[in-house]
């Protein structure tokens, strides 16, 4: 399957998404490893058909969402998300899963985040970026955290499983806030 260099860092680039890849996504929306940090997915059943039928809208929409892919293998690794765009007030909101746990706290989540956000503030020209992470998600914290998003408030008891309630984190970084290394460097190339 041939994937496509939209936005590339050092060890992972985005890529946009086709509906080849909905194998992948399939074993991923599946897996409660995967799932339980990033909310609805782990309660959904997924087949193979409805993960195609999403996938088919969603490129119909011309949706802002990336295959994320490592550089070395050329393997699809994950997927990332800018969704709810409000072109007027240019605001977003961003997600992200790594589903192929080998590749976990290895730096790849971290870095597809700031690619994306490059993305979406540098061409997109988006003001405000904004996501919400449960507050047992700890990596996912500290990757947010790490690029410069920034704790705005909170959704008490927003998750629940079984008898344990979690916090809901909302977070955001603004276009000031952040440091462009791959447009700028493409635009100093000029």
């Amino acid at each position: 399957m041939p994937y496509y260099k939209k936005i590339v860092g050092e060890i992972c680039y985005l890529s946009p998404c086709s509906i080849e890849d909905a194998e992948a996504w399939t074993k991923w929306d599946n897996d409660l490893e995967v799932t339980i940090p990033l909310g609805e997915e782990a309660y959904m059943l997924y087949s193979l058909e409805r993960e195609k039928e999403m996938m088919s809208n969603m490129l119909k929409k011309e949706s802002y969402v990336f295959n994320i892919v490592d550089i070395k293998e050329e393997r699809l690794i994950g997927r990332c998300m800018l969704f709810n765009m409000d072109h007027v007030n240019r605001t977003a909101m961003f997600g992200i899963v790594i589903g192929e746990k080998e590749y976990w706290n290895r730096g790849y989540g971290k870095e597809a985040t700031s690619l994306l956000l490059d993305y979406g503030f540098n061409l997109l020209n988006l003001h405000s970026i904004m996501l919400g992470v449960y507050s047992f998600n700890n990596r996912a914290l500290r990757c947010y955290r790490g690029v410069g998003f920034k704790e705005i408030g909170r959704r008490r008891q927003a998750r629940i499983f079984g008898d344990q309630k979690y916090d809901m984190v909302f977070m955001d970084i603004l276009a000031e806030e952040f440091r462009s290394v791959v447009v700028k460097t493409v635009l100093e190339k000029q």
